[in-house]
């Protein structure tokens, strides 16, 4: 006798929405949800399997026989099989016996289950995600925090191995223990935001959580879906902003999983061309499937909504777009228009941006790591843009790492890779990362990657956060570079905090944190960060000097800060060509004592006025040796007086 009774939490409408792909959020209808029926209270179940033959949950209430609960299939052809089960409750475990059309029992767990088991046989749990959010004041200013036109510094962490507690390395700690740790860091720090890499479940942990299983599950190696939202709160409660990997591009083959999900190729595509990612020996998603692209959109809002995520970067754009990416020739199938751009991904992408968006305005972020020159990934839908917020700068670090791994001596023969990202800076909304792929798989530290002596890596590695910190664009920095691992990162461990007994090491987070200060409190590095008025070139082709000079603006006349970089390790004497204006205050030199460096003082040793530079005045610094320094221009009282008077 079949133990399951009709319900249903879908209209008509729903399911019309759902197969159209323009229904947003699915998390409140299928998965499984505590209901009363009849005055019972119990689980509804809903899950999508259009091909299957039976569905039936099975559990530990039933001693996982798929005989005795079986679901009951929609009459209007959605593909919908649902059901009530009496007296069950949170925490009960679960999964799908679906049976294929060709006779076969998959056990699958639960797409849209809300935690999952930690463990092999890694069944869905009955759960919740409410919470009584404290952070009020946080969302409704938070407009203002995550605008283009705010200063965004972001930390990128992986929660698995950002710190555990030395009497137990092999155990991680609870988003709850994390949260009393890392809010008071990183606030203390001067980072905006942090970025946490996936915290939805997945399997596997040497993917670093890229494949996930459990798209809307966060993932229980650090507690429950509430210890997560609490460490959420904390952060906002502290006025950090929260972005989240996020990962449509993709899963894994388990077979627990997405994968085959009902015995037919549901989630992803049908033809390996399009379907199958060789690299990752994993599965793509069918952007061009209505009820797929309800699932991934309504993935997105429930992450935003549910958990207030302030943002999402999403993982992997460049294989979404290219049909191409990672194939040789005759390994994949051109578009309807013989190009190489996956038209249903790019409608897919411009679809969720669309409805974010909408939803919540600016808000939120949505960044996209893409490392091809794919044209107007940050322009709006409407001018044919694909939408998003911001991009991954991924040239700029490439080029600039590229050039930092150089020999002072050679730099002169590399020098315009540092100034090749000014070509084309404002052609997208960019942040520029020094992420967690670049100190992996045997690339080596940051810190390592640095030619020269102990002094010369750690110096070299100041001078380039000073240039991130410094070029337009919002900023992201992975955990353990802002004290300089040494060793590359490793997800089984923790970060190696001991290193910052050490002065060089102390000196490298401490200036990281005043670049952070400094960044936020000087609106002419971020008022203007996606604009053109906000960056001038004084001094580009100095190639044997390694010199390099440029102006960061505000929207103010007089709000400019001057940056030099000297990337030789020697003492100069440097005079620099400067336009009308007050005189100039060092407010920042990498290789001051605070910072471990040689402590050689940046100095102006005068100014003139002639021209310099195709400039009227002159201004002659003394550069200390592979240092980055930041001047400030003296207010004109004058014109500060001139503007309040207009204002009134």
């Amino acid at each position: 006798m079949n133990s399951v009774k009709t319900y249903t939490l879908f209209t008509d409408h729903d399911v019309y929405l759902f197969k159209e792909g323009r229904h947003y959020k699915l998390y409140g209808k299928f998965g499984a949800h505590s209901v009363e029926k009849d005055g019972v209270k119990g689980v509804y179940f809903s899950v999508w399997a259009p091909n299957a033959k039976k569905v039936s949950v099975i559990g530990n209430f039933n001693t996982w026989n798929h005989k005795d609960h079986i679901l009951f299939p929609r009459w209007d052809g959605s593909g919908i099989w649902e059901g009530f089960i009496a007296g069950l409750t949170w925490g009960t475990l679960y999964k799908y016996a679906i049976e294929t059309a060709r006779g076969e029992i998959l056990e699958k767990s639960d797409p849209y289950a809300l935690s999952w088991e930690q463990n092999l046989q890694a069944a869905s749990l009955v759960s919740t995600n409410w919470y009584e959010w404290s952070d009020k004041e946080w969302m409704e200013k938070r407009w203002k925090i995550n605008n283009l036109n705010a200063p965004i510094s972001v930390y990128e962490l992986h929660l698995g191995s950002w710190v555990r507690e030395g009497s137990a390395p092999d155990q991680y700690l609870n988003y709850r223990d994390i949260a009393g740790k890392l809010v008071p860091y990183v606030k203390e720090m001067g980072f905006t935001h942090v970025e946490f890499m996936p915290v939805m479940e997945y399997p596997y942990d040497p993917s670093w959580g890229y494949q996930i299983t459990g798209f809307y599950a966060a993932t229980s190696r650090f507690g429950s879906p509430q210890d997560l939202m609490f460490m959420i709160d904390e952060l906002h409660k502290n006025d950090i902003g929260v972005i989240l990997d996020w990962v449509p591009s993709h899963f894994p083959g388990d077979a627990n999983g997405l994968h085959r999900f009902d015995g037919s190729y549901l989630y992803e595509h049908e033809d390996p061309r399009k379907g199958f990612h060789p690299d990752w020996k994993s599965y793509i998603f069918n952007y061009g499937r209505n009820e797929v692209k309800s699932f991934l959109i309504s993935n997105a809002m429930f992450w935003l909504t549910r958990y207030h995520a302030d943002g999402l970067r999403v993982d992997a754009v460049t294989s979404m777009l290219h049909l191409d990416y990672s194939r040789n020739e005759g390994e994949w199938e051109p578009n309807i228009e013989g190009g190489n751009v996956n038209l249903e991904a790019k409608a897919f992408l411009q679809e969720f941006n669309t409805a974010v968006y909408k939803e919540f305005g600016d808000s939120i972020m949505t960044i996209a790591e893409e490392s091809s020159d794919f044209p107007l990934l940050t322009k709006p839908v409407h001018d044919g843009g694909v939408g998003f917020g911001m991009k991954w700068m991924m040239g700029w670090m490439h080029d600039t790492l590229d050039y930092f791994k150089e020999y002072p001596d050679n730099r002169k023969y590399h020098h315009h890779k540092i100034t090749f990202a000014s070509v084309y800076m404002y052609n997208e909304n960019y942040m520029m990362p020094l992420s967690h792929d670049e100190v992996v798989h045997g690339k080596a530290s940051l810190i390592y990657k640095m030619p020269g002596d102990e002094w010369q890596k750690f110096a070299n590695l100041r001078a380039l956060y000073v240039y991130m910190y410094t070029h337009p664009g919002a900023k992201l920095l992975f955990m353990g570079d802002e004290f300089a691992q040494t060793g590359e990162w490793n997800f089984t461990r923790s970060l190696d905090w001991h290193l910052l007994q050490y002065p060089v090491h102390k000196g490298m987070q401490t200036l990281v944190k005043d670049l952070n200060h400094l960044y936020r409190n000087e609106p002419a590095f971020y008022e203007n960060q996606f604009d053109k008025s906000g960056f001038e070139w004084v001094e580009a082709d100095d190639l044997e000097n390694s010199v390099y000079v440029y102006l960061r603006k505000g929207k103010r006349r007089d709000d400019v800060l001057m940056i030099v970089l000297n990337l030789k390790p020697q003492i100069l004497e440097y005079t620099i060509g400067v336009s009308a204006g007050t005189h100039w205050e060092v407010v920042l030199n990498s290789d001051d004592q605070q910072y471990s460096g040689s402590d050689i003082q940046a100095e102006v040793l005068n100014e003139k006025y002639e021209e310099w530079m195709r400039h009227p005045k002159s201004v002659t610094l003394k550069l200390p040796p592979l240092a980055g320094i930041i001047l400030r221009q003296k207010k004109d009282k004058k014109y500060k007086l001139h503007r309040i008077k207009y204002k009134k």
